[in-house]
């Protein structure tokens, strides 16, 4: 498993953004490997190739039309100061009046390449917004799909909010650079090439005078860009202080107030936000020269063509049509230069997003060890044995030791412990979110190692501690879990989960949208759905962690009611943290350092002196 990466800073955020119109200078997260992610990325191009290679060319005959305009105008600048002087000096024109069809002519011919660079460049535009968009949902699609058969030992060790980052903002940013920056990089460099050598046959003289801009200009670059970097990093540096010290300041703000520390955040800020200010007015400054400074080298190039350019007119040398394309192609010929160089940072941040999305793709997936056996889960009794089981996540440090234990159908474990003590590690064994290291685990006589492991996760349902509940309708979160669950199925889960009176009072009843976090609906009323769930997959198997321990006291009674209802004829495993909720349990397993030291009823645990009853009376003394 690759390692994770922690979540890049990107300038947004609460003080986010800001910057100059460049990104020359600015700091750039750097691929590991350019040339192998490089070499990764057109795998989700090539099912669009022909697409592509049609925005290729037709950009390329943009670039062209593009080059070719400011030649063609100055056939048309040449004939208009012909006529001019034809008008002045009748003996200039050689006997031959103004063009004017001729002029015409050419003005058309401008106007129809401008119009057909219009045309290509629109092309252009709709061809590589589908492209990108398309490899990006292809993209998206594959992680998804990936997520869901990476192990559940890489999402304990990725941080969530990285994987939310790799899905929306590398994404974003290798879809940008696809739709913007790949034909641009072409057409910048048929651009520079083409008029470049159309500069050449007009005056090599005057071709040398603009190149001569070009070494200086790339000096100042390198020396702006590499003390606005250093800026930029102190920039992003203080905007990352600033945003951790508001968000924990807004997090917190009931402590910060009860504790009377608003002058002590208030000047911490004052600091931060002072730092901020200087690393942002002295990066932004420096980005911000760059521009002025080479358009300044770059009106320095144009003034010399100018006066050499009518010099060379006033000496025969060179027609004012060719000076006035020239002086056009100088500024075509510096433009693409500076466009290169600001796309190579964008694409180096491109590259550096999508190194980021094939890590995950490229992560190891879990392997899929089962299949020669089933059990039916209509038909599925909930006998569960382990047998001699052990458990390690790496070999240095054990978690589970000779685990055994053997379980009736219908019977109630609860399982207590320390934090540590390995009573979610051993349910996460059950449902087989982690493989056993060896031993067996058997349900109703099958070893579930020689099941699959979504054959072996039917058996289960789960009522975990924080309950969840997904952004949509009431019925569709009962339902969620059951595909194709009818209405009626749905309300008599909900009846029975002591749920349907409080929905129906909703304002939309069953058809209530929950919102991202379901906070429209109180703890309580979260939980009772998350039963009627469960009730609704009707599982041989239950899992209970606690689901009554973040409510009131009245709540409670109303959630043991429907708890009742739910593990009725059910195997079910309660990870208990109240000692004295678990008094009727079948068996408690009392564990400790990955071992189960004790097993017993409450009462007959009660009435040694075991670790049990040191647990129960310092829970009881503490309370």
């Amino acid at each position: 498993m690759s390692n994770s990466q922690s979540p890049r800073s990107r300038g947004s955020g609460l003080f986010g953004g800001g910057g100059s119109r460049n990104a020359i200078g600015r700091p750039v997260e750097k691929a590991k490997d350019f040339k192998g992610t490089l070499r990764k990325l057109p795998r989700y191009l090539k099912p669009h190739r022909f697409s592509f290679a049609a925005a290729i060319v037709i950009s390329l005959f943009s670039t062209l039309f593009s080059i070719a305009g400011p030649k063609i105008l100055g056939l048309a600048t040449t004939e208009l100061a012909r006529g001019v002087m034809a008008e002045v000096d009748p003996s200039v024109a050689a006997g031959q009046p103004f063009d004017v069809e001729y002029f015409g002519v050419i003005l058309l011919t401008v106007v129809g390449l401008y119009l057909l660079m219009y045309i290509c460049n629109i092309s252009v535009s709709i061809i590589m917004t589908y492209v990108s968009q398309r490899a990006v949902m292809q993209m998206r699609a594959d992680i998804k799909l990936k997520l869901d058969k990476l192990p559940i030992s890489y999402f304990d060790a990725v941080q969530h909010g990285d994987l939310m980052s790799r899905m929306t903002n590398d994404i974003d940013n290798v879809a940008t650079t696809l739709q913007h920056n790949l034909t641009q990089i072409m057409t910048s460099v048929v651009t520079v090439v083409g008029v470049l050598v159309i500069m050449l046959t007009i005056s090599p003289v005057l071709s040398l005078i603009s190149i001569a801009t070009l070494p200086l200009s790339a000096l100042i670059t390198w020396a702006i860009a590499r003390i606005s970097q250093k800026q930029y990093k102190l920039q992003q540096n203080a905007m990352g202080e600033i945003s951790g010290h508001v968000e924990e300041m807004l997090s917190g703000h009931t402590v910060v107030r009860l504790f009377g520390m608003e002058n002590a955040s208030t000047e911490k800020f004052e600091k931060l936000n002072r730092e901020l200010y200087k690393a942002g007015w002295k990066a932004q400054f420096m980005s911000g020269i760059l521009y002025p400074a080479l358009n300044l080298l770059s009106n320095i190039g144009y003034v010399l063509v100018c006066v050499f350019g009518g010099i060379f007119v006033a000496q025969r040398l060179m027609t004012v049509g060719d000076v006035q394309a020239f002086i056009m192609y100088t500024r075509h010929f510096t433009h693409p230069i500076l466009q290169v160089a600001n796309i190579a940072n964008v694409i180096q941040s491109a590259i550096a997003s999508a190194e980021r999305i094939f890590e995950v793709l490229e992560a190891p997936e879990e392997v899929e060890t089962g299949g020669s056996d089933t059990v039916d889960p209509d038909a599925a009794r909930g006998d569960v044995e382990l047998s001699h089981v052990r458990f390690r996540y790496d070999h240095k440090r054990p978690l589970l030791e000779n685990v055994s234990l053997e379980v009736k159908a219908g019977q109630t474990v609860a399982i207590v412990g320390a934090t540590g003590a390995g009573k979610t590690t051993l349910v996460s064994l059950l449902m087989r979110f982690y493989d056993i290291t060896s031993g067996k685990v058997t349900i109703d006589g099958h070893n579930i190692a020689d099941m699959t492991r979504d054959d072996t996760r039917a058996l289960f349902g789960m009522v975990l501690q924080d309950a969840w509940l997904h952004s949509g309708t009431v019925r569709e979160n009962i339902a969620f879990g059951r595909e194709g669950a009818a209405d009626e199925e749905i309300e008599r889960a909900a009846r029975s989960a002591r749920a349907d009176e409080f929905i129906r009072k909703l304002p939309e009843g069953y058809e209530t949208r929950l919102n991202e976090e379901a906070s429209n609906i109180s703890q309580g009323q979260k939980q009772l759905l998350t039963i009627a769930r469960a009730l609704l997959s009707d599982p041989a198997i239950l899992i209970l962690d606690e689901a009554t321990s973040n409510v009131d006291t009245r709540t409670e009674l109303l959630l043991q009611e429907a708890m009742r209802e739910l593990m009725r004829g059910r195997t079910c495993f309660v990870i208990a943290h109240r000692l004295s909720t678990i008094q009727n349990a079948d068996i408690i397993l009392v564990m400790r350092d990955g071992a189960i030291v004790e097993k017993g009823t409450f009462w007959e645990l009660l009435q040694t002196d075991g670790y049990f009853k040191e647990l129960y009376y310092s829970q009881f003394s503490a309370s």
